[in-house]
């Protein structure tokens, strides 16, 4: 059986939410009396989203080269759906009165739609040999 792009993209987000979630915890209970939270944070969010970055490059979207490029395009598309993302919570919970935990549950759906099309047309665009032409 063929996995489709977006299943592939799906697997590949349970996968990066799991470690994501894993490291931070490991990270927090390993140095969080030595370091602010913070810098745990950072450290937390360079090791999730470089992991996610290589689940999309090699298995979801599966393109060639361009290692930096789309590598730092990848911290812009996290860093805009972390904002955007905060900016929702802060809606839904201060206007709408809605409680945090479904807040967040219908962020995170929002931002895992976005974010796999907006990895899509830009940070892992496949442009065609004869692209100009």
């Amino acid at each position: 059986m063929k996995l489709t792009e977006k299943k592939r993209y799906l697997i590949a987000g349970i996968g990066n939410s799991v470690f994501g979630y894993s490291v931070g915890l490991m990270l927090y209970e390993s140095f969080s009396l030595r370091f602010h939270i913070i810098m745990i944070s950072v450290i937390a969010n360079i090791l999730a989203i470089s992991f996610a970055f290589l689940t999309y490059k090699m298995f979801v979207f599966k393109t060639q080269g361009n290692w930096v490029s789309e590598y730092m395009k990848c911290y812009l598309v996290y860093g805009g759906t972390a904002v955007f993302g905060t900016l929702l919570i802060w809606l839904f919970v201060d206007f709408f009165k809605w409680p945090f935990w479904i807040s967040q549950l219908i962020v995170i759906g929002i931002t895992m739609v976005a974010s796999y099309f907006i990895h899509r047309i830009f940070t892992f665009i496949k442009i065609s040999k004869d692209h100009g032409k």
